[in-house]
């Protein structure tokens, strides 16, 4: 005879979120408690429950005296765990993203928290903080390079709420200052977390980290792991144990205790940007925590994004900036250099390495002073886009601004240049800077010039890094380094003696909002590992000495060049001085979701287009029965920050409850927009 249920005495009410990634059943259901439940059944846990006559997991929210509901209430079928797993203040976290990216709690939390594993729950999570730590106080002089760089420390140790836009001075390891002032922190009582792009990055900071501190007290989440050991990690941050954690994109919502600093560099990186629904960008993630939590935050890079800028720009953030005469003292000599034929043909051996000959002249110097030299190229594959054939300025619609190109896929007219965004055909292209009528195909990747390399350099060691090889270190002797960017090797206890940067328009000449911005990050690494210009270092831009963004790198303007991109983007009503989202879906279903919908006044509708090249829907689609994937843009001007988020996810919330299965993806100021 099964065992009477009795409602546990004092709160016997369990309001739950079901983790069913519909976004209609996104919302809380009332379950009673058992008196045996009742000791774990606390906020935060996960749970059991019958749900349409099938048990599902759910995280327990709140308990109440009693509900709302007029019916029956179930009974939850079982305490999964009593670990607190889900607490407040990842909840109010988890809220207020669903309403910036128009998302569901369950896919959100899917990242905010690892799956479990039994076994992990029986480990030792307590520890004596005061015992582990080494004797050596944290070096902050780093920080006095910058202007105001002490008062912020001191604001940040004081426990104030202060939020900084950094920018990396070359030279100097900003690795070692972050782990420094973190190390402080934590020394303190307080947590610090710190994200950052990528596993290199996080094994940097790590060992940074413990010239101050020891093993235990520094939490790895890194993508390396595997998921017990990530939820065994989680608990010891759950509980405690961890005052720092390091990690990449979804360790921006580790529950990390009484935080009091975060920190996240290079916010440009793609690898940020959660590639699963609803998107959300750990730059968003760490901004709304520090609202949500009181800590200071940091935002650091050699460059600035526009998103970054605009924070400044309305006092939300603050710069944090070296002086003219310290940059200048740290950073190498850099020139730029045009990529005509005329210039390639002025000498015969630059012709024959297809690097123009100031390049090879500072490879030269570098290697006769025992110095390695870099050459960074870009990757292959870059998409083909149109631009000006005389001055070779990206091709943009007159009516929206977006990139211009032609037509794919069946029906397309052959021949027609048309606009990525909003459709619209270009039959008169004049190109805004010169006024020339032509236009030209940029189809340029990354080319083999290792070999080339090696004819024009013989006898010196020739390294390649990138693709599935990337090196970490090389030796400090006389080499030339072919590298990708992002994938270029550090100088063993050194620095690089000079650094080309090679087929500046296959970055630059890409049909990307980003693309000026991405192509000043990708040179400003490489510039960085190069030696001070007192000592001989020097970096060569194959490029139009007269382009903005060369000119910003000469000049180490990263903050002017953040402000100009800002600038320029309000002037077209690009992100992020407008909100706009991105939807993609079969045609019909697109137009059926967009007049669902009651958007933010102001709001304008651009497209149909076809997909990005590469770019496709996750899942399958029978495009014979529903019709070829098109998208849509909405571009809303700057208001309430949610207001553009909450319109998509009702819409969303009606067309799951309507089941209507054909995909659709929508996704809110997303990296790439076409």
């Amino acid at each position: 005879m099964p065992k009477t249920r009795e409602p546990a005495d004092v709160l016997p009410v369990a309001r739950v979120l079901p983790l069913l990634g519909l976004a209609h059943l996104d919302r809380e259901f009332d379950y009673l408690v058992t008196k045996d439940q009742d000791a774990d059944a606390q906020p935060g846990v996960r749970v059991r429950i019958r749900f349409a006559g099938r048990l599902v997991d759910a995280l327990l929210l709140s308990r109440h005296a009693d509900s709302d509901h007029d019916g029956k209430l179930s009974w939850i079928d079982r305490v999964i765990s009593p670990e607190v797993v889900y607490p407040e203040h990842t909840a109010r976290l988890v809220e207020a993203l669903c309403a910036r990216y128009a998302g569901t709690r369950s896919d959100l939390i899917r990242t905010a928290i690892p799956a479990r594993h039994a076994s992990a729950e029986s480990s030792d999570f307590t520890t004596d903080w005061p015992e582990l730590g080494k004797a050596s106080e944290p070096d902050l002089s780093d920080w006095a390079l910058y202007e105001h760089g002490q008062s912020f420390v001191d604001a940040v140790l004081e426990g104030k709420i202060a939020r900084a836009a950094w920018q990396f001075v070359p030279g100097r390891s900003h690795i070692r200052a972050v782990a420094a002032l973190a190390a402080k922190t934590a020394m303190q009582g307080d947590g610090v977390l710190i994200v950052v792009p990528d596993q290199r990055a996080v094994d940097d900071v790590e060992k940074a980290l413990r010239e101050w501190v020891s093993a235990k007290q520094v939490t790895v989440l890194g993508a390396g792991i595997g998921p017990q050991a990530r939820y065994r990690r989680f608990l010891a941050i759950v509980h405690g144990q961890a005052r720092i954690v390091v990690g990449t994109r979804s360790a921006a919502f580790a529950p990390v205790q009484n935080l009091k600093l975060m920190v996240l560099l290079e916010d440009q990186d793609e690898s940020l940007s959660d590639p699963r629904a609803p998107y959300a960008h750990a730059r968003e993630v760490l901004t709304t925590r520090s609202v949500i939590e009181g800590a200071a935050l940091v935002l650091g890079g050699y460059t600035r994004s526009a998103e970054v800028q605009l924070l400044v720009e309305t006092g939300w953030a603050h710069d944090l900036v070296a002086p003219r005469d310290t940059v200048r003292r740290l950073s190498p000599r850099i020139r730029g250099v045009g990529d005509t034929d005329f210039e390639l043909a002025r000498d015969p051996m630059a012709k024959q390495a297809r690097i123009p000959r100031l390049a090879f002249e500072a490879a030269r110097a570098s290697l006769d002073r025992g110095q390695p030299v870099l050459f960074q190229t870009p990757r292959k594959g870059y998409v083909p886009t149109l631009a000006c054939g005389n001055c070779r300025t990206p091709a943009r619609c007159r009516q929206c601004n977006g990139p211009l190109g032609l037509p794919q896929g069946e029906g397309a007219s052959p021949g027609v240049v048309t606009c990525r965004w909003c459709g619209r055909p270009e039959l008169n292209f004049r190109c805004g800077e010169c006024g020339s009528p032509k236009l030209r195909a940029i189809v340029i990747g990354a080319q083999r010039t290792a070999e080339e390399l090696g004819r024009a350099f013989s006898g010196v060691r020739i390294y390649t890094s990138g693709g599935s090889r990337v090196l970490d270190e090389v030796p400090a002797e006389p080499a030339v380094i072919v590298a990708t960017p992002g994938a270029e090797p550090v100088v063993a206890g050194h620095a690089y003696g000079a650094a080309v940067l090679l087929d500046s328009w296959a970055l630059l000449g890409r049909a990307d909002l980003r693309a000026s911005e991405e192509t000043l990050t990708k040179w400003a690494h490489a510039a960085a590992l190069v030696s001070p210009q007192a000592q001989g270092g020097e970096v060569i831009v194959v490029a139009d000495p007269g382009l903005a963004t060369v000119q910003s790198l000469i000049r180490w303007d990263m903050v002017g060049a953040a402000r100009t991109e800002l600038y320029q983007r309000k002037e077209v009503a690009f992100p992020p001085t407008v909100h706009m989202a991105v939807v993609d879906g079969p045609l019909r279903t697109v137009d059926d979701f967009l007049v669902s919908l009651r958007l933010p006044p102001g709001a304008e509708v651009l497209g149909p287009v076809d997909l990005p090249p590469g770019v496709s829907l996750p899942g399958e689609i029978d495009e014979a029965r529903f019709g070829p994937v098109q998208r849509y843009l909405i571009r809303v001007p700057l208001g309430p920050r949610n207001e553009l988020g909450l319109a998509l996810r009702k819409g969303l919330i009606a067309r799951s409850a309507g089941k209507d299965q054909v995909p659709l993806r929508v996704q809110v100021d997303p990296i790439h927009i076409g």
